[in-house]
């Protein structure tokens, strides 16, 4: 967006008050959401009866919504006006976590959390865009958007601690608490944001729809495959449907006039590398901390809380990793660095695939959990700058964007396959699908023999990263100029 098309809004001259209060906020809210469930998955499971699959999904059902209508949400936002369309987001996320907070089926939770994950893609990238019309650009706007991009990390690793502290009172609570907190948003954006000019933009619903719908089919077919037998009638018609769907889906974006997924991104080789890596690399992620949150609380007998503080090593290793990267990034091809931290994880999952349930906190778990963060930092800092590395500015958003959507979906993807993994091995070792508390010491054996056969799957997309990883041929130098080009970028968006 240029200064001339900036400056037709009021900016305001300071990145401090309520305004980002209100962004910050949303951003810090949604993201927690992401990973705020992960440590009551155990609980709930026991509450509400959940299956394996049924467990998985409380989790996909909010990542496939957030990633498959993502790209839409911020498309909308231009369409309508993004004071708008934030406060719609945002009043439809606040009325999700209290269907969430009282749901009292599975079928009620997982639907909930799908309307939590619709709110949050129509209300996080409209208010990463109402950042560049809100703050004055140059140094005020760039302050503004770190203050916006730190709510992520801190909302990443709080989400684990924060929902491990609230299970313990009661797992509705971690649904719950976003209903003041919603409702204050929507106050404070009224009177603290400005109205954006709506665009007159052609959007490409039927893309969002079918990639979704495409996408949960295939989930659901993988997840219930191991239950309901590869065989049944409803696997195969689901795993079909999301194949046709999908296929449809590329279809339309080849002849919508104003597609999700503009093809001309893709015709550089390096960057659809790029893109593979960062899907295999956040599927290794969003599956690693699914199982082992699970693998401490069902076998080795923590509390939720325990749990969560179990996980604040890997946010040091990863705020190392990271710190170390974007150093190093400048001066080594960035295919070595994600190939390093990609084998630093390799060695810390298939480690921790080896534990069972006399591992101790500090005698088995506490380096590899240091060591995966650190990899996982090493891996995440060159990846996103290889996605927009020698294109022009114009490009840097709509490639960011597609970079979260691929990091995003993924993670379901995987934990559908790598779900079926841990259930199957399970079962086959005379383990049962359903509450822990009712399992005997051979069931829970066989379940902790599932949840770490689950992590030699992350192990496995760790690894594909790595290999995705050696055919990206940036240098260092195109890194470099990548970095600048995206500060550039964030000063006249």
């Amino acid at each position: 967006m240029t200064d001339s098309t900036t400056n037709q809004y009021p900016v305001t001259k300071s990145a401090l008050g309520l305004a980002i209060i209100v962004l910050g906020g949303l951003q810090l809210m949604v993201v927690l959401d992401g990973t705020v469930a992960n440590l009551a998955l155990a609980r709930l499971q026991d509450d509400l009866g959940l299956s394996d699959a049924g467990r998985n999904w409380v989790v996909v059902s909010y990542a496939l919504a957030f990633g498959g209508l993502m790209l839409l949400g911020g498309r909308v936002g231009d369409a309508y006006g993004r004071k708008r369309i934030f406060i719609l987001g945002v009043s439809l996320f606040t009325a999700a976590s209290l269907l969430c907070g009282i749901a009292m089926n599975e079928a009620m939770l997982v639907l909930a959390r799908a309307l939590q994950g619709t709110g949050a893609a129509i209300a996080s990238p409209t208010a990463l865009a109402l950042v560049a019309t809100t703050f004055a650009p140059g140094p005020v706007r760039n302050q503004a958007i770190a203050i916006f991009a730190a709510m992520t990390g801190v909302g990443s690793i709080t989400g684990l601690i924060v929902g491990g502290a609230l299970t313990e009172v009661s797992w509705r609570w971690i649904f719950l608490i976003n209903v003041p907190i919603g409702v204050v948003i929507v106050i404070l954006a009224i009177v603290a944001l400005r109205e954006t000019a709506s665009q007159r933009l052609a959007l490409d619903v039927p893309g969002a729809i079918l990639a979704t719908l495409g996408c949960t089919a295939f989930v659901f077919g993988v997840s219930e495959g191991p239950e309901l037998g590869w065989g049944s009638v409803a696997v195969i018609a689901s795993l079909v449907t999301g194949f046709v769907l999908l296929g449809a889906f590329l279809f339309v974006e080849r002849t919508a006039s104003n597609p999700l997924l503009p093809f001309s991104l893709f015709r550089n080789r390096d960057r659809v590398a790029t893109f593979a890596a960062i899907a295999f690399s956040g599927a290794a992620l969003f599956c690693t901390t699914v199982y082992v949150a699970l693998f401490v609380q069902d076998i080795l007998g923590y509390s939720p809380l325990q749990a969560g503080v179990a996980f604040i090593p890997f946010a040091v290793g990863l705020g190392v990793g990271s710190v170390v990267a974007s150093k190093v990034v400048v001066h080594l091809a960035p295919r070595w660095l994600v190939l390093i931290g990609a084998l630093i994880m390799v060695i810390g999952l298939l480690y921790g695939s080896t534990l069972d349930s006399s591992a101790t906190y500090f005698g088995d778990l506490f380096v590899p959990v240091i060591g995966i963060g650190f990899g996982v930092g090493m891996a995440v800092v060159p990846l996103p700058l290889c996605a927009v590395a020698g294109v022009a500015e114009t490009e840097i958003g709509p490639l960011t964007a597609i970079t979260q959507v691929a990091q995003t979906l993924s993670g379901p993807l995987a934990l559908a396959v790598v779900g079926a993994m841990a259930t199957s091995r399970t079962l086959s070792l005379g383990g049962s699908d359903g509450a822990v508390a009712d399992m005997n010491a051979d069931q829970l054996t066989a379940l902790g023999e599932g949840y770490t056969f689950a992590l030699v799957g992350a192990a496995a997309c760790v690894l594909a990263a790595g290999v995705v990883a050696l055919f990206i041929r940036f240098t260092s130098e195109q890194v470099a100029q990548a970095q600048a080009a995206t500060e550039a970028a964030q000063q006249h968006d």
